[in-house]
């Protein structure tokens, strides 16, 4: 239990402040919680004396007042506490993995699922937020509470005192042996939340395949057993812990009636005068509750915990050296030394070395699978090597740190994600703090100032998520812009106009051109009127550059390079009869 509160206490960081407040003004919350004490003894000991006058009354009520008060004062400050703690260490914690993952491999996300994710930033870190600080507090300030009302009992009578602190410690073995025990099922309950969420994810995104082939409500077995998995995680909880709430409850009542019997037979026998035996007994009913109350929430530490345990796997994850330095090359050409890289224990890339120099335009082509994209991933260090190296100017992509590598590098994928934001901030995504005029003219250039100009709000247009307003071109054409807005000497074109209409093809070549002026461009492409400009051409085939050299020269020779060509042709005069 020590060891999960530690945990909790590491987790909250900055936070721990206002949970070190939550505690302190427990103890005064115990202390108000003695004034009602105070009041029950003046009615007993009125009572019990034959005293039926009104100030015993008044004495009592007052109390009474200033309990009810003082409590809810304590426990409205303290409530406040736990809510600004709960909420600020999880978004602290949400805003550190966003900045690691941005610092892992990319194939991290190729053996890692979305929805696990998702699960640990979402579902898992909402119980620490919701839990976390209110067990922590709950459970410490029940035992102040209880402790404080243990030392009044023995105040009145050590020997009530001693069976109080006997039951409180029978109390805290139950829980201590649960907690212990629930360590063996609650990582199941972690990692069924996350399958759940991923299930839900896979099936709401797949809607249209599902639909598509008729599927709907015979596709969705993966979701019927991550909720089966999940049931069953939950009621292995539940019973487990039901035994053990059993033992505590049937202690309490022990202790209870042992209370009873010790008071009325002190009362009996004269040792104890029955004003101190009913007040005994009230107190030790109190100070149970009390303990109860901590026990409940000591019950919810190992889910916290649990949930902790999860979301520090991500710190797990091998970051990329990020321990270089800021470097700025004068000149941007990029030479690939004896490279080698696999995925996992696949081969992709074998002993390539390959030389782009300064303001050129190099042109990727290969079947698919051969390890062009990987290539380029590779020069903007999605990955890093397995051997070899790749240099930028004068310095290894290693030896830079991410973020001034990034300010090298420009990368237009073939797929385009837009942010469901405005027009503009997807424009300005790589230089933020653009004015507007530059990303008009940045839009001018890639063709796009015309159809953002129609939207019903211009530039101020907000988008849906993935871009799914606009079409295919258009969706190109802002990727465009925000790579010319972002300005980088390195342009990487990941198969930009593989899908693009022939009506959008003609708005998004010129786009491109503006954008690779005066730039070093590295580009993977299938259409013959975008590889046969460029100044050098490599033809990758099973990880290995197997041809380099222009277009020209590449077309004389028989190989993979013409066999290309002709496959294009013969493409190009297919006719629908």
């Amino acid at each position: 239990m020590i060891e999960v509160l530690k945990k909790i206490w590491h987790f909250a960081g900055k936070e721990q402040k206002n949970i070190s407040k939550s505690i302190f003004w427990g103890f005064f919350y115990a202390v108000f919680h003695m004034f009602q004490v105070g009041a029950i003894y003046y009615v007993v000991l009125a009572l019990t004396g034959g005293d039926h006058s009104y100030q015993a009354a008044w004495t009592a009520l007052a109390l009474l007042l200033v309990s009810i008060a003082g409590r809810a004062a304590i426990n409205r400050f303290t409530q406040l506490q736990q809510t600004h703690a709960g909420y600020f260490m999880v978004a602290d914690r949400r805003i550190r993995i966003g900045d690691k993952l941005k610092r892992i491999p990319m194939g991290y996300f190729n053996d890692k699922s979305l929805g696990e994710i998702t699960g640990i930033t979402t579902t898992v870190l909402d119980v620490v937020e919701t839990m976390g600080p209110v067990v922590l507090v709950s459970m410490l300030s029940g035992f102040i509470n209880a402790l404080v009302f243990i030392l009044c009992v023995f105040f009145f009578d050590w020997r009530i005192g001693l069976l109080a602190l006997a039951g409180t410690i029978l109390y805290l073995c139950v829980t201590s042996a649960m907690e212990r025990r629930s360590a063996q099922v609650t990582p199941h309950r972690q990692e069924s939340e996350a399958r759940l969420v991923d299930a839900v994810l896979e099936q709401i995104q797949g809607m249209s395949v599902i639909k598509s082939f008729n599927l709907t409500g015979k596709g969705d077995k993966r979701v019927r057993d991550a909720l089966e998995y999940n049931r069953e995680s939950n009621l292995n909880i539940e019973r487990l812990f039901t035994p053990y709430n059993i033992a505590q409850e049937m202690s309490l009542h022990l202790f209870s009636v042992l209370i009873i019997g010790a008071a009325v037979l002190f009362c009996l026998n004269g040792s104890m005068s029955l004003a101190n035996a009913l007040t005994t007994v009230i107190i030790s009913f109190l100070i149970f509750s009390q303990i109860q109350s901590a026990g409940s929430a000591a019950a919810g530490l190992r889910v916290v915990g649990s949930s902790i345990d999860h979301a520090d796997q991500i710190n797990g994850i091998r970051e990329m050296d990020d321990k270089g330095k800021e470097i700025h090359p004068q000149k941007h050409d990029i030479s690939m030394e004896h490279v080698d890289f696999s995925y996992d224990s696949k081969p992709i890339l074998k002993n390539v070395s390959v030389t782009i120099p300064d303001r050129t335009t190099t042109a990727i082509v290969g079947p698919s699978g051969s390890g062009k994209t990987t290539l380029c991933n590779l020069i903007a260090r999605f990955w890093d090597v397995d051997h070899g190296s790749i240099r930028i100017g004068d310095a290894d992509v290693r030896e830079y740190t991410l973020e001034s590598l990034m300010e090298q590098i420009s990368m237009v994928f073939q797929k385009v994600y837009l942010f469901a934001d405005t027009i503009e901030n997807n424009i300005k995504f790589g230089r933020p703090y653009a004015t507007h005029e530059q990303v008009v003219e940045a839009a001018r250039k890639a063709c796009c100032h015309e159809f953002i100009e129609a939207l019903p709000d211009g530039y101020n247009t907000v988008i849906g998520e993935g871009g799914a307003t606009l079409s295919g071109g258009e969706k190109q054409r802002i990727s465009i812009a925000r790579a010319i807005l972002k300005d980088s000497p390195i342009i990487i074109f990941d198969e930009a106009t593989a899908n693009v209409d022939p009506e959008n093809e003609d708005k998004l070549q010129k786009a491109m051109e503006e954008l690779m002026r005066d730039k070093t461009i590295i580009m993977i492409a299938h259409r013959l009127k975008t590889v046969q400009k460029a100044d050098q051409i490599l033809v990758l085939d099973d990880g290995a550059i197997v041809q380099r050299g222009t277009h020209a020269q590449l077309s004389e020779k028989p190989g993979l390079y013409r066999d290309f060509l002709n496959a294009r042709k013969e493409a190009a005069g297919w006719k629908l009869s």
